[in-house]
């Protein structure tokens, strides 16, 4: 009898959030996200709530564990870096169910960003505009609370530049991250593709790009317990960069690719043209990134013979868009927008469709 409860608890969860949602959506979208955090860490201080939480949301099946780089992953779907940029809800993102959580981006020197607001909900398109700009609290602050969590989770450090370091001085921004993280994350990702940052995206150039990996790399031996380190790219490089992509990581023994950050196309969307202009710049993420990302995921693991790890982000809302994404090509997928659009079981709704399969 208890087992069935359970059952239509969990089928009802996802219609709970869409009534939860309409009332959050008229609330700024920086600020309900911290609200909504705040109160997710209160509810998992409390033993009781923490263990419902836990099982509402926890799908464990061996038929999902993926390895990668020696890590074992319990599910293949993530926290994409831009939700929990500092570190602070590792533990409560844990009981949620997901496989991994990126944190960051992180820079070495705590940055504010830009200016609010800088965060906006196109709900007609199932999508968000971001232009955050890296604002975090920085490399220390972030493994700081690293050290001190309590939960077992995999854990990757986005890393990127401060906004203020000129492009001919990224690399020691890029280096001074690696180390403040080294000790507290599993995997690395190098980002060189936000829109956000003025110039970042000329790093993902063969010359620049090629020296901050190398650098990396060795820096990576040096310090003695060698991470798994990814380079996360845009969805909005042609054919041609993308083969130069292909190459710079062959060379430079870079792991993997988390493909691909957000877009600064505005192409195809259903949102009132006019409302578009008026937000303004930043990266676009949601389901008008679907498409492309799979085939920037496609392109790459058929050029490279499968021979790239891929982790797919972009779009993924559905068991059905991750499946397209691992059937891409894609080794893991993580989800960002998507969270925000369906809420807390959306990983467990994902694992379920996938374990769907096996049947």
């Amino acid at each position: 009898m208890l087992k069935k409860t359970k059952r239509r608890q969990c089928v009802s969860l996802p219609a709970m959030y869409a009534i939860i949602r309409k009332l959050l959506f008229y609330i700024d979208p920086e600020k309900v996200h911290h609200m909504v955090m705040k109160g997710l860490r209160m509810a998992c201080s409390l033993p009781p709530f923490r263990s419902g939480i836990r099982s509402a949301f926890n799908v464990r099946d061996a038929r999902l564990e993926r390895e990668l780089w020696g890590i074992r992953f319990p599910n293949p779907v993530g926290l994409a870096a831009g939700f929990d940029k500092d570190a602070k809800y590792t533990d409560e993102l844990a009981c949620l169910g997901f496989g991994c959580v990126e944190i960051g981006t992180v820079t070495p020197r705590p940055q504010p960003g830009n200016p609010k607001p800088r965060l906006f909900r196109l709900p007609a398109d199932k999508a968000l505009i971001n232009r955050m700009g890296f604002n975090n609290d920085g490399a220390t602050a972030a493994a700081g609370r690293l050290k001190k969590r309590k939960e077992r989770l995999v854990i990757g450090g986005n890393i990127g530049k401060n906004k203020d370091t000129a492009n001919e001085n990224a690399l020691s921004d890029y280096e001074a991250g690696f180390k403040a993280l080294y000790d507290v994350v599993d995997y690395f990702v190098v980002n060189v593709s936000s829109p956000n940052t003025p110039g970042l995206r000329e790093l993902q150039d063969k010359a620049p790009l090629t020296n901050i990996l190398n650098r990396l790399q060795v820096l990576n031996k040096e310090l003695g317990n060698p991470k798994p380190i990814l380079l996360k790219i845009a969805p909005d490089l042609s054919n041609e960069q993308l083969d130069d992509i292909v190459d710079i990581v062959a060379t430079t023994n870079t792991q993997g690719i988390v493909a691909t950050n957000t877009t600064v196309s505005r192409e195809g969307l259903k949102t009132d043209a006019g409302k578009v202009e008026a937000i303004g710049a930043g990266g676009l993420s949601g389901q008008p990134v679907r498409a492309r990302a799979t085939e920037v995921i496609k392109y790459i693991h058929t050029k490279s013979n499968g021979s790239i790890p891929i982790i797919a982000v972009g779009g993924i809302f559905t068991a059905a868009d991750a499946i397209e994404k691992l059937e891409a090509g894609a080794s893991l997928v993580q989800v960002y927008t998507g969270f925000i659009y369906e809420g807390p079981a959306i990983a467990a709704k994902i694992c379920k469709g996938i374990l769907k399969q096996y049947k």
